[in-house]
C-alpha cells in the first residue's frame, strides 16, 4: 500500500447472525429490567445486591454477541458450521441467563451452588453450558482465524483478539477450584477471603482480596477491544499519514495484543496471590511498569519505522 492511499474498513459479506442479534437485544432489555430490580429489590445474595449478577452478565452478553455477529459477517464465504456454532452459543447463553435470573428470583446463588439437589442440578447444567459456549467459540475462532477479514491489521486484530478471548474464557475454570468456606458452595471467585467482600462500584470486584472475575472479564472482551482498536486506526489513517501503511497499523496491533495478553497474565497472577486490583504491591507495580515500557517501545518502533520510510520516499 502506498503512503498516500487510505485503507478501507472491511465490508460485511453476509447479514448479521440473527440469533446472536436477538440474544443481544434480549440481554439489552434484561439490563434495563435488572437495573430496575436493583432499585426496588433490597435483597442481598453472596454480599451483592440480588440483581447485580444478571446485570453484569447481560451487559457482557450484549458486547460479546454483537461483536461475534459482526465478525462472522466479515467472512468472505458463508459457513454453515460457523452459523450453527453461533446458534449453539445463543442456546447456551439463554440457558445460563434463565438459570441466573431464576435463582435470583428464588433468592439464592446460581454459581457453585450445591446446597440442595435442585440447586446442584442447575449448577451442573450451567457448568455444561459454559463448556459448550467455550467449545463453540473455539470452533468459530478457528474458522475466523483462517479467513482474511480485511487488511493484515484488521485480520490479525481479530485473530489475536479471539485467541486472547479463548484464554479469558478458559480462566473461568479457576473459580470452581477455589475454596468457598461455605457449606454447599463448590467454588468461589474471591481469593484470600470469602465471596461477598466489599466491591468496586459498577464491577463489584473485590477491594480487599484477589478476584478471578477480573482476568475472566478482561480476557474474554479482547474480542471487542482489539478489532475496535484496529478499526480506529483505519479510521484515523486518512487523517494521520503515518498510519496509512498497513505495516505500521499491523505493528501497532501486534504491540497492543502483546500488551493486552501481558496485562491479562498480570491481573490473573495478582488475583491468584489474593491481591485486590486497586491495591497492587511493589512487585505488581514493577511488572505493570515493564509492560508499559514494552508497549511504548513497540509503538515507538512501529511509528519511527514509518516516519523513516516516509522521509526516504519524499527525499
Amino acid at each position: 500500500m502506498s503512503v498516500s492511499s487510505a485503507p478501507a474498513m472491511p465490508r460485511r459479506n453476509a447479514p448479521l447472525h440473527r440469533p446472536l442479534m436477538y440474544f443481544a437485544a434480549a440481554n439489552a432489555v434484561l439490563v434495563v429490567l435488572a437495573v430496575l430490580g436493583m432499585l426496588v429489590d433490597d435483597r442481598v445474595i453472596a454480599g451483592s445486591t440480588a440483581w447485580f449478577k444478571p446485570t453484569k452478565f447481560a451487559v457482557s452478553f450484549v458486547l460479546y454477541s454483537v461483536a461475534l455477529a459482526w465478525l462472522i459477517s466479515l467472512r468472505p464465504k458463508p459457513s454453515r458450521l460457523t452459523w450453527w456454532m453461533a446458534t449453539v452459543i445463543v442456546i447456551a447463553g439463554v440457558i445460563e441467563q434463565v438459570i441466573i435470573v431464576g435463582q435470583v428470583i428464588r433468592g439464592t446463588r446460581s454459581h457453585y451452588n450445591m446446597t440442595t439437589a435442585f440447586d446442584g442440578t442447575l449448577w451442573v447444567i450451567m457448568g455444561s453450558t459454559i463448556i459448550i459456549l467455550f467449545l463453540a467459540t473455539l470452533v468459530i475462532g478457528v474458522g475466523l482465524m483462517r479467513a482474511p477479514l480485511g487488511d493484515a491489521s484488521i485480520t490479525w486484530s481479530i485473530r489475536l483478539g479471539i485467541a486472547i478471548t479463548l484464554v479469558g474464557l478458559a480462566l473461568g475454570n479457576l473459580m470452581p477450584q477455589q475454596e468457598s468456606g461455605v457449606e454447599g458452595i463448590a467454588g468461589a471467585h474471591t481469593v484470600g477471603a470469602p465471596d461477598g467482600t466489599p466491591g468496586m462500584p459498577l464491577t463489584g470486584w473485590s477491594t480487599t482480596a484477589g478476584d478471578l472475575r477480573i482476568p475472566h472479564f478482561f480476557g474474554m472482551h479482547a474480542l471487542q477491544a482489539l478489532p475496535v482498536l484496529a478499526a480506529l486506526l483505519v479510521f484515523l489513517a486518512p487523517r494521520i499519514p503515518l498510519l496509512r501503511p498497513v505495516r505500521v497499523r499491523l505493528g501497532l496491533i501486534r504491540t497492543a495484543s502483546a500488551g493486552y495478553a501481558a496485562v491479562l497474565a498480570l491481573v490473573t497472577w495478582q488475583a491468584l496471590r489474593g491481591q485486590p486490583l486497586i491495591h497492587p504491591d511493589r512487585t505488581t507495580l514493577t511488572a505493570a511498569a515493564v509492560i508499559v515500557v514494552g508497549v511504548v517501545v513497540g509503538v515507538t518502533i512501529s511509528v519511527a519505522s514509518a516516519a523513516e520510510r516516509r522521509k526516504v520516499a519524499t527525499a
